[in-house]
């Protein structure tokens, strides 16, 4: 039932507007994470980067003159030849795209879970329905953020480039839109989605189930209980299992989205996201869809300790916060 208009203005913001204020709300938090974690983001996408089996192909010498280095030393590396503050670049179109995957992600789960799956009789939400209302929503976040992505990836790139002795391509975050947007429309702003939205699918179908699984089995197996200490085991294990699945995609999206074109905005390197994959493995070995994985699973649990668990969509520990 309705409240009273003259009521309903005395009411707080949160209660009156709740998913306008949740997208805020995740945005803001998600702000902070990225500027927190961001470091870890970018050593993980030069490490994606690293002995790119395809630029042989354009004679490009980087991969065989550049030695390989592992995440700590990439990071040191990034800090000797270009700078402390570098490991901050391409932070701006990364905040931009977690505020739009996250707020997003935020509010379809939130519509998925109310409107179109709905509780049981007994008020309960099953695990099933938390898997596939997050899967979905994250891939819905990720398709809206994919522009975003795409100015992250290769404005991390960019310092890279420079020690190469290659021409910088942006002088700024909006250039980068408008460069892209002029050379490849605005088809060209969604480069790599195939990938995108497969990571994330991956990435939201392991973190819920592991999480709640988990979670579950400490509970009624283990002398813990439901607190902090369960909930930071659960999401231990979920980031591990989550980049497990993720990875691949990550990586393969990572080297669409970064891969020279021609005027047209088409790739040079690969024709599809098949492709890459197929070229890597070919090239470079399986275990190279596994490059960045460490950045990968630290960022993802350090994001958890700066956004805080009681965020974690489909969970029943958050849905005691979004009631």
């Amino acid at each position: 039932m309705s409240l009273p208009e003259d009521e309903e203005r005395l009411l707080p913001l949160a209660q009156r507007w709740p998913r306008a204020s949740k997208f805020l709300l995740s945005g803001c938090a998600a702000t902070v994470a990225e500027l927190a974690t961001f470091p870890l983001d970018l050593t993980k996408t030069r490490l994606q980067m690293q002995g790119e089996a395809a630029l042989a192909r354009l004679g490009d010498s980087a991969r065989e003159s550049a030695p390989y280095r592992g995440m700590v030393r990439t990071a040191l590396g990034i800090v000797q030849e270009e700078g402390f503050l570098k490991l901050w670049q391409g932070v701006t179109p990364a905040i931009y795209r977690h505020i739009v995957y996250s707020g997003g992600r935020m509010v379809t789960y939130e519509h998925l879970r109310e409107v179109v799956f709905g509780k049981s009789e007994d008020k309960h939400y099953p695990l099933w329905k938390s898997v596939i209302g997050g899967m979905m929503a994250g891939v819905v976040g990720q398709f809206l953020a994919n522009p975003t992505d795409l100015v992250k990836v290769q404005m991390q790139m960019e310092g890279k480039r420079k020690l190469e002795g290659k021409p910088l391509r942006f002088r700024g975050v909006h250039h980068a839109f408008a460069k892209i947007l002029s050379e490849g429309g605005i088809r060209g702003l969604w480069a790599g989605w195939v990938p995108n939205i497969q990571r994330a699918a991956l990435v939201n179908m392991g973190d819920l189930t592991t999480y709640d699984t988990v979670k579950h089995y400490l509970v009624l197996n283990t002398p813990l209980e439901d607190n902090i200490m369960t909930h930071g085991l659960s999401s231990l294990c979920s980031g591990l299992v989550a980049s497990i699945l993720g990875t691949p995609a990550d990586v393969i999206k990572s080297r669409i989205m970064n891969q020279p074109r021609d005027k047209q905005g088409r790739g040079l390197l690969y024709k599809s996201s098949t492709d890459c994959l197929i070229q890597a493995v070919q090239g470079e070995g399986f275990m190279s869809l596994y490059k960045g994985f460490l950045p990968s699973w630290l960022r993802m649990q350090s994001g958890w300790i700066t956004q805080g668990y009681p965020m974690r969509p489909g969970t029943e520990f958050s849905r005691r916060f979004e009631c």
